[in-house]
């Protein structure tokens, strides 16, 4: 397995791995296991946040992995529940506790609040004042659509340096990337493997068993899930692939000793069917989904 990854460049000059291990729905007792392993494989880039309610087991798994801090590119993000200038500025000083750790590689917004707008643009001039203070190394957002992302640029002085957003091979999003690119704005792809999910209310769809991917692991003597994420590096995104399984979080990683074509990349492209597995972040709200965030 080569451990030889490429790093990311981001558009205020910090490096950022291109492959991080996220921990969206791992239990507490899962995550401490699943990032050690992660950093014992190779990993140096953990992307979690303050509603996965796992952010202590991430400080605590990098304290037991014994890799130095400065090795790890630890990613959290603050929940809607704490956006608004001051509440945004408590949301860092809860994850940073919980993280425990000094400074916070990337900080970035979970959702827009598109019925408060207002609310998500004083959250995150928050954040230029985190990254002013030195107290963040990058910020970012993530699920915020085009107009968004315009309006927010507009009205802010630091262009995000990543917008999270879910990318597939079945979900290509191509008018939120060429948004993000437009500012130069990483994308970067939360579910970035897909996985099973049911669109259109019922049609089952699983890029991972798509004859195209599926030939191209036989040609390649990989598995579906590593084409799946050579295709983002391919193309220059983030991903975050999840997983608690060690023979799994390995195999995410096995990804940087071969390459796909041109040919075969635009051959990925086109499975795009246009439709999300997840939420659409513009229905998110406080009535809805505004849950506290504990210290």
């Amino acid at each position: 397995m080569s451990s030889t990854q490429p790093t990311l460049t981001l558009n205020n000059g910090v490096d950022m791995p291109a492959v991080g291990l996220g921990v969206y729905q791992s239990s507490p007792e899962e995550t401490i296991e699943a990032v050690v392993t992660a950093l014992q494989v190779g990993y140096r880039h953990v992307d979690t946040a303050a509603a996965y309610f796992n952010e202590r087991e991430v400080g605590e798994a990098i304290k037991r992995s014994e890799i130095s801090r400065e090795e790890v590119f630890l990613e959290t993000k603050i929940w809607m529940s704490d956006y608004g200038y001051e509440a945004t500025l408590r949301g860092y000083e809860k994850s940073r506790r919980k993280l425990d750790v000094d400074q916070i590689d990337l900080l970035i917004l979970h959702q827009p609040l598109a019925d408060e707008f207002d609310k998500t643009i004083a959250a995150y001039t928050a954040l230029e004042t985190l990254l002013a203070d030195g107290r963040v190394r990058a910020i970012g957002i993530s699920n915020f659509n085009p107009e968004q992302v315009d309006e927010l640029v507009t009205r802010t002085t630091v262009v995000p340096a990543v917008n999270q957003i879910e990318v597939h091979p079945y979900f290509t999003q191509p008018a939120w990337r060429e948004a993000n690119d437009r500012h130069g704005i990483l994308t970067q792809a939360w579910s970035p493997i897909g996985g099973s999910y049911t669109y259109n209310d019922d049609v089952t769809a699983n890029p991972l068993e798509d004859k195209v991917i599926v030939g191209l692991a036989e040609k390649y003597g990989k598995t579906a899930a590593q084409i799946t994420l050579r295709w983002h590096i391919e193309h220059g995104f983030s991903a975050i692939p999840k997983s608690v399984k060690a023979h799994r979080i390995a195999e995410n990683f096995d990804v940087f000793d071969f390459e796909l074509t041109a040919e075969e990349v635009e051959n990925i492209d086109r499975l795009d069917t246009g439709e999300r597995g997840g939420p659409d972040s513009n229905t998110l709200n406080l009535k809805n989904f505004g849950f506290p965030i504990p210290d």
